[in-house]
């Protein structure tokens, strides 16, 4: 099994990373991923750094690394660069409790609309429509 392994086409090296063909592809026209060289008349073939690169790209993106993030992270990948690497998570970070604040924020506003509407049966005029055409919610 280790031979097979180590000798992938690219169908069974995609299958191993749990990604399709095309995401290998994709990965190699944007830096992430280096193409192997193709023996004259035979295929390309890819091994276990491979597969384990790609399951790298996968578990960052989860993380909500960009491409050009985990690009930078793959360079620090000798582990002597912990200290990049950790400013690097601190800024992702930063990043998303940001967004976590700004999505509190779209819950709470939406909220209270939703009680206004639910409060005010009846009327003409809609408290969610009305806020939104007021920009009241973008405060």
């Amino acid at each position: 099994m280790q031979t097979i392994f180590l000798n992938l086409t690219i169908g069974t090296f995609a299958k191993a990373a749990g990604v399709n063909v095309e995401t290998i592809r994709f990965y190699q026209r944007k830096g992430l991923l280096p193409e192997p060289n193709k023996p004259y008349g035979g295929i390309r073939r890819y091994g276990k750094a491979d597969v384990s690169r790609v399951k790298f790209i996968k578990s960052a993106q989860r993380l909500g690394f960009s491409l050009d993030e985990i690009a930078g992270l793959l360079m620090l990948d000798d582990g002597a660069h912990c200290d990049e690497a950790r400013v690097l998570a601190e800024h992702k970070l930063k990043n998303v409790r940001e967004k976590l604040a700004n999505l509190e924020r779209i819950e709470a506003v939406l909220s209270q609309l939703v009680c206004e509407c639910n409060a005010t049966r009846g009327r003409v005029s809609c408290p969610l429509i009305a806020s939104i055409q007021d920009e009241k919610v973008h405060s």
